[in-house]
């Protein structure tokens, strides 16, 4: 026998399925039914308003609102963020989960002590004698690795040799009682990428220059790096033994790009060395601390620690690992640190050999454990009294650096450098040129234009294409790139982009000068840039001429009346237009990637098999767009 819900007696017009009279139905809700869950929300009151941090764990969270942890995370797994009781979220996404749960909330106001961390400005009392922090720069096998293994191995015993079980990026050394703090940076491009991130940890630089090769292009771009960032010079002249060493002549290329040493009337120090044969490194080290003696190195070892990550890392034992330079103050094991946008408790640290460390001083460089994420080179370290303060520090962080990138801060364009009161007092450029024969016209040119308010600076100069060095260097000096008759090279270009720096290509240096110039009185117009549509490959040639031309677009698309450039071999034959664009016989106003078309160029062009044809199309830009 089956069972119906109810006694299966019809029912009148208003009654109820248990016999009662029902209201005749107005359109209106039915306020006399029994309160909802939701009721609470429908009566008129004030508000409930929550002051909550700008971090918190979702059990903090969950003791705020009242609610159960259970709710909580079931509400942030709904928003797709799969998260425990423990782990941390910022105000934005409290906030919203509050919301949900009909609880406004505002940013709780910090009482003065709370989330303070120690002030970089210390009294001179304080202030203690520090190792100097030295960075290896030099052409590519000039010898910086050997010279970085020699001081290294001069100064660890025989007992020690077999002991060094791990390499952070940097080591101490010592000598006379004396400490030295070196960095194993892979060359100048990192030492002025650390620099471009505002991380200014390097006292000394010291130049290796091989005596058998002498100056090379990337010595050059070396003393340019050092000289924009304003540290020391020590010169190595490294492979004295060898049999076509010529000392003087390196001397005299040094001179010739602006660093002239004491031998020839100069104030930098120069020191003959052999990494191969281990001689002259005292010598070296030695030089190293009377230059650093001069700069009067102080740090307050009787503070919190401040630093700068070197290197990080994630390693599969251990979680996430810094390699941090202490600049300032005392690192104890324990300390509760925010490093850029993460935090942690210090668990353990390591110098360079390996060995456990209780405590880490100015200018030694040690491998930390316990951070809560990965940080990025570059990043600063600040020691806090408390989690809560730690944490707060790395989320204000993360919040600057957030508004930062939607403002968009970036270097100076040339059109902005002198839009802010009127002038700059400082216009850095960087200078690549086809031919060596082009620099000092341009170089002096463009100096000629400085006035009394503006100094125009060339740091750097140098042949070939525009370089990702070239952009770091501008970045870091907050200068721009005027390339002559040369390209940008394609890695160089996306960091120009992401860093927003100003690179300008000429092919006439009156243009070059007329823009600076224009740039001066704040004339100067939007310029024009190139943007790649397509590229196709010749693969057959018809007509009487080979004027036109069977081709695979092998990127982007080709359209009909695009600019065109012809390119053989790597270079320039031919510039115009698409005159004419066919597919199977028909006329095309676009063709896409992976199809095959006909092309004609203007000017009856004579294509062969294998020239390349790239299309373009002009945005006109305004300000710091590059090329």
């Amino acid at each position: 026998m089956s069972t119906r819900v109810g006694s299966g007696r019809p029912r009148r017009p208003g009654q109820s399925q248990r016999g009662r009279p029902t209201r005749p139905h107005s359109g209106r809700p039915d306020t006399s039914a029994r309160p909802s869950l939701s009721a609470p929300a429908a009566k008129k009151r004030e508000p409930v308003v929550v002051e909550l941090p700008q971090t918190m764990t979702v059990k903090e969270l969950a003791e705020a609102l009242n609610l159960g942890s259970g709710q909580v995370i079931k509400e942030l797994i709904s928003r797709g963020l799969m998260m425990t009781i423990n782990q941390t979220v910022d105000f934005a996404t409290a906030s919203d989960i509050a919301s949900a749960f009909n609880v406004q909330v505002r940013a709780k106001a910090l009482d003065a002590s709370e989330g303070v961390i120690a002030a970089e400005i210390e009294e001179e009392e304080n202030l203690r004698p520090r190792p100097p922090v030295v960075t290896i720069l030099g052409h590519v096998d000039h010898g910086k690795t050997s010279l970085l293994d020699a001081i290294r191995q001069t100064n660890v015993t025989a007992q020690e040799a077999g002991g060094i079980t791990q390499h952070i990026g940097a080591y101490q050394v010592e000598i006379n009682d004396q400490k030295i703090t070196f960095l194993d940076t892979p060359g100048h491009e990192a030492f002025t990428a650390m620099r471009a991130r505002g991380a200014q940890v390097t006292d000394v630089a010291v130049l290796v220059v091989a005596a058998d090769d002498g100056v090379q292009p990337q010595t050059l771009e070396a003393i340019s790096h050092a000289k924009a960032a304003g540290v020391p010079l020590v010169v190595a002249i490294n492979k004295v033994d060898k049999p076509d060493a010529n000392v003087e002549r390196v001397k005299q290329q040094l001179a010739e790009a602006g660093v002239v040493v004491h031998d020839w009337g100069g104030d930098v120090e120069a020191v003959e060395v052999s990494a191969r044969r281990k001689t002259g490194i005292q010598d070296l080290l030695e030089t190293i601390l009377l230059v650093a003696e001069l700069k009067g190195l102080k740090a307050n070892p009787n503070r919190p620690a401040v630093g700068t990550v070197i290197e990080a890392q994630l390693d599969k034992t251990r979680g996430p690992t810094a390699t941090v330079l202490i600049e300032n103050g005392t690192l104890n094991v324990g300390d509760y640190v925010a490093v850029g946008s993460v935090y942690g408790r210090v668990r353990a640290m390591f110098n360079d050999r390996g060995k456990r460390l209780k405590k880490a001083e100015p200018a030694m460089p040690v491998e930390i454990l316990g951070l809560s994420e990965v940080p990025h080179a570059g990043d600063r370290l600040h020691a806090a009294p408390t989690e809560q303060a730690a944490r707060l520090f790395a989320q204000r962080h993360a919040q600057q650096m957030a508004a930062e990138t939607q403002t968009v801060a970036r270097p100076m364009s040339l059109e902005e450098m002198f839009k802010t009161d009127g002038h700059a007092k400082n216009l850095n450029i960087i200078l690549k040129a086809d031919v060596q024969g082009s620099l000092e016209p341009i170089q002096v040119s463009l100096e000629r234009l400085s006035t009394d308010e503006v100094t125009i600076k060339v740091i750097h100069q140098a042949t070939g294409n525009v370089t990702e060095s070239d952009v770091l260097l501008a970045q870091a000096s907050e200068g721009i790139i005027v390339g002559f008759n040369v390209r940008v090279e394609p890695g160089a270009k996306r960091a120009a982009e992401q860093a927003g720096v100003d690179v300008r290509l000429y092919n006439i240096i009156y243009d070059a000068v007329e823009d600076v110039r224009k740039a001066l009185v704040g004339m100067l117009e939007p310029k024009f840039v190139e943007v790649q549509e397509g590229r196709a490959e010749v693969r057959q040639t018809f007509g009487r001429n080979g004027e036109v031309a069977g081709c695979m677009v092998l990127e982007g698309k080709i359209v009909r009346n695009a600019i065109a450039r012809a390119m053989r071999d790597g270079k320039v034959i031919a510039e115009g237009r698409i005159e004419s664009l066919r597919r199977f016989k028909e006329d095309a106003r676009e063709v896409a990637a992976g199809y095959e078309c006909g092309i004609v160029l203007s000017g009856n062009v004579r294509l062969q098999v294998g020239d390349v044809i790239n299309t373009f199309r002009k945005e006109k830009v305004a300000g710091d767009v590059p090329l």
